[in-house]
């Protein structure tokens, strides 16, 4: 089977699903027209958008799934979509959060949340109807994306965030550390919190000797090697749900903190060992970490067994290609 991943990478899910359906015998690679400074490469293309309409016919003719994301086709307009259909190729759309985040439906489940990054709600929707008009199944990273796309599709399937576990080697925090080192790295700060976290962390500081430091604008493999020095990882306080920097630092031995909403804790694994934490619960969940060196370590091991079991690229994979199959059958 030959799939077509494209045309935003998100977390560098492409390219990670890419290598692992590769590695299952299949022939998939990203086409990638959203460019940061995490300088993701890995079993992509990256290119621009007047490059990538320039392949458009080839890119049809030669590829059997087209798996899209974050709301995002060969053409901007979706136009590549009638045609795709035609084929009878098929279709799945991968949707990731900000992308359909309808900002009052969001904000009627979640106090915290913050919805600027998100388009208008008239825009998601325009754009969710264009899409389904083709393609009828879509994916999600959990059920707090999945509330926001549920009505539109006839399907949609939940499918964990992936990663490559042999590019992270658990390295757990040490039970005697005289200085214990906290790491955040906002891709957004709005979005992650970072305000909340840096006041919750400079009161803190009145009590306890630690150190802190916020990671920014570098990429994707080089701050790896930055988190490997943490002794605990601050992700998202706003959200309700976590992302991949959560799964990269659990795989990494490190605990946790990340707010996931009430109402969607009994959605994922009974053990996953996220230390739930909010603007407003914060300080209390740090303190228990620095006056319990013992329960870092603890929360570490833990983590990395629950990526082993539900995030690892190749479990993933296996997922996602029982999704394909029925979309083929």
């Amino acid at each position: 089977m030959k799939v077509f991943h494209g045309t935003t990478e998100i977390a560098g899910q492409m390219g990670i699903l890419s290598s692992a359906l590769y590695r299952k015998g299949h022939y998939s690679i990203g086409f990638n027209t959203f460019h940061s400074y995490l300088d993701y490469k890995d079993y992509l293309v990256n290119m621009n958008q007047d490059e990538l309409s320039g392949m458009n016919k080839e890119i049809i003719d030669f590829f059997d799934l087209f798996h899209f994301h974050y709301g995002t086709t060969l053409c901007p307009d979706f136009t590549d979509l009638p045609e795709i259909k035609r084929r009878n190729k098929k279709m799945i759309m991968h949707h990731w959060g900000n992308d359909v985040r309808f900002h009052e439906q969001a904000k009627s489940r979640n106090p915290y949340v913050y919805t600027g990054d998100s388009p208008p709600n008239e825009d998601i929707h325009e754009k969710l109807i264009k899409i389904t008009k083709y393609i009828k199944e879509a994916i999600v990273q959990d059920y707090e994306v999945y509330e926001y796309v549920k009505d539109y599709y006839e399907k949609v399937h939940v499918l964990p965030i992936a990663i490559d576990l042999t590019k992270f080697q658990p390295k757990y925090p040490p039970i005697q550390k005289e200085k214990p080192l906290i790491l955040h790295a906002p891709t957004n700060p709005d979005f992650k919190g970072t305000s909340y976290i840096e006041s919750t962390l400079e009161k803190l500081k009145e009590k306890y000797d630690f150190e802190y430091r916020r990671i920014e604008k570098m990429k994707h493999e080089d701050v790896i090697e930055v988190y490997e020095e943490a002794d605990i990882i601050i992700d998202q306080v706003l959200c309700g749900s976590y992302g991949l920097l959560s799964v990269e630092s659990m795989a990494l031995g490190k605990p946790v903190l990340t707010y996931i909403l009430d109402d969607l804790i009994t959605t994922f694994p009974a053990e996953l060992p996220i230390i739930n934490s909010n603007p407003d619960t914060l300080y209390d969940q740090v303190k228990m970490l620095l006056d319990n060196p013992k329960l870092s370590r603890e929360f570490g091991i833990k983590g990395r067994k629950y990526v082993e079991k539900y995030h690892s690229h190749d479990v993933v994979a296996e997922q996602l290609l029982t999704i394909y199959s029925n979309l083929i059958k």
